[in-house]
Parts: structure tokens; sequence; C-alpha cells
């Protein structure tokens, strides 16, 4: 067992979620031990409580309670995965240079772990080390249920900038949703702040708040409709909220396909073949390559089996925008 240690932030690991620097020096951490670090106050920032989103910067103090000597730092080591796991995880890919690997993410695959979830994509990251001493690490994560663009850094430098884009928002993302039924207005910006709410079922889930809720905004436009059925919606968050894309198409009144936790049964009311998966892709993400001389990067995710099949069903047509960055204009 180890004893209470107190860690700088350095910088190479300015702007990272508290819960990803645990996971990129302590990896034998589960993501549900550092949340209960988190919660039992043995985790500490400067000296005070903190939550595994808070964001680091330079200089910050990390208190690191007394940790089982199997769960110290191990990075020489890959984790044993399965032959298949690795073709799995490696045929994910959709982009890789030497600063960075891009996945297009399936739904159903949790981005990290927690209560339940042992099978997700920190833990099987190993099987992208493409040279010998490195481990991908993740930037930023999408819900379990959403597929498409996921970034990671392949080496220190390279996560801490991507990290910081995203932080300073200036990572640019599309999504492409099919909702049950039309917006009255077929584009605009949706400003619903939201806020922490619980279910019937205990669980956390986001409602508007306009009162106390943080501040949200999501550019949106239909591509297409179905008559009054179904449409497909092309979004671009202007802030990074839980769930926010989910909460806002509710405030259109066209809930997401496939996703009952907000639109209950209307979600899968369609009679899809696939209605019951949630239909929500990140479809695209613009940002600056780690690399100044590479300038922006852009990178598109092929749509998933079941979207793919709705879009056939319903008559959508994937070429009516080839790219969403050329419509979408960031508000600063």
């Amino acid at each position: 067992m180890s004893k209470v240690q107190f860690i700088k932030v350095q910088k190479e690991d300015d702007g990272i979620r508290l819960d990803r620097w645990f996971s990129r020096h302590y990896p034998q951490l589960k993501n549900g031990q550092i949340q209960k670090l988190v919660r039992a106050k043995n985790i500490k920032v400067n000296g005070q409580k903190t939550s595994t989103d808070y964001r680091l910067s330079i200089g910050d103090e990390i208190r690191i309670p007394p940790i089982e000597e199997n769960a110290e730092p191990n990075r020489s080591e890959p984790r044993n995965l399965s032959k298949a796991d690795i073709e799995f995880m490696k045929s994910l890919v959709i982009y890789k240079d030497e600063d960075v690997i891009v996945l297009n993410k399936p739904s159903g695959l949790a981005v990290q772990g927690g209560t339940k979830t042992s099978r997700h994509i920190d833990g099987l990251l190993d099987a992208l080390r493409f040279d010998k001493n490195e481990k991908p690490h993740l930037v930023h994560r999408l819900d379990k249920d959403t597929s498409g663009v996921l970034i990671l850094g392949r080496t220190a430098n390279a996560t801490a900038h991507l990290a910081k884009a995203f932080k300073d928002r200036k990572a640019q993302k599309v999504y492409w949703a099919v909702v049950v039924g039309k917006p009255k207005l077929l584009s605009g910006k949706i400003d619903a702040p939201l806020a922490k709410s619980g279910n019937t079922q205990g669980k956390e889930q986001m409602k508007i708040d306009f009162d106390s809720g943080q501040r949200a905004q999501t550019l949106y436009r239909v591509i297409d409709a179905l008559a009054h059925k179904a449409s497909w919606l092309e979004m671009a968050p202007l802030t990074g909220r839980t769930h926010q894309l989910r909460v806002h198409c509710m405030a259109l009144n066209t809930p997401i396909v496939g996703d009952v936790k907000y639109g209950s049964e209307r979600a899968i009311s369609l009679g899809l073949t696939y209605g019951d998966k949630m239909h929500l892709h990140a479809r695209g993400l613009k940002i600056a390559h780690p690399n100044p001389k590479k300038g922006m990067l852009t990178v598109i995710a092929d749509l998933p089996k079941h979207m793919k099949e709705t879009f056939d069903f319903l008559g959508f047509d994937e070429s009516q925008s080839v790219n969403p960055f050329d419509y979408f204009k960031k508000d600063e």
C-alpha cells in the first residue's frame, strides 16, 4: 500500500479531466474506483473537494490517496488482449498519423468503464499500440449508444493539445440524428440550459432548467423528412453538456429514434427494423492538428449499419450533406 502523495500537474496534462488524468497515470484503477475515491474526498485538487470532470491546469496539486501496489502506474506493459479484441479495435480506425488516431466508435460500446461496465474503449486501447512504447489516450467522450468520431492522442503533447481544443470549445462537431416527427422550424438555434435531474429508476438524467441550468446551445437543420413522421437532423453543439443533443431534440418535440430514456415509447414508435437502437451519430469533427504544420484536421465517420438501413428505408440520401462544416458556422 502506498502513502498519500501530492502531485503537481505538468504541462502535458494541462486541460484534461481529472478522471482521464488518473486513467493516464494510474491505468489499473477502474473508472468506478476513481469515482468512489472522489466522492469520498480521498482525491482532492488544491486541497478542495472536486469532481471527476474537473479540468486540470498546470500547477494544480492532486492529492493521491494510498493505492494498492498492483494499482500503481505501469505504462510499460500492455494489457493482455485477445486477438479478436485487437482486430476489432484496429477495424475501428478511420485515420492515423504520428500524433492522432481517430476511431468510428460503434453504438453500444462505452468509452470508459463504470458500474456494470467492464468492456469499453478505454480498456481496449492497448490494441492500438502501433509503436512499442505508446498507448493512445482518450481526449473526449461519446455516450455509450452514440456512434461516430472519437479522437485519441498518441503522445502526451498531442493529447494535451487536443484536450485544450475541446476545453476551449475550438473543436467543431457535427452530429446526424433520425428523429420522430418534424420540427416546426426547419433550422435554427436551440438555447436551453441543462441541469441534472433524477428519473424514476434513480439514474442520472438531464432536464431543461432556465433558472439554474448550465448554458447549452445547439445549431440544427432538417436535411430531409418523411412527411411529418420522421426527420433527418444535422446538429452542431456549441456547448458540451451531458445528453445535450438528446434533450434538445426533445425540446423540438422530436425525440431521437431509439432514445427511450428521453423519448419513452414515442422514440420506438416508427416500427423500424432497428428502431430500438439509438440513431445519433457523431458524423464529423474539425480540429486544429497537434502539429501546426498540418493545419486543420477534418474527419468524417460513416454511418453505422442500423442507421444506414433506416436511411434506406426512409429514403434519405447521405449525399445531401457532403461537408456539414460548410453549413454551420460556430458562434463565438
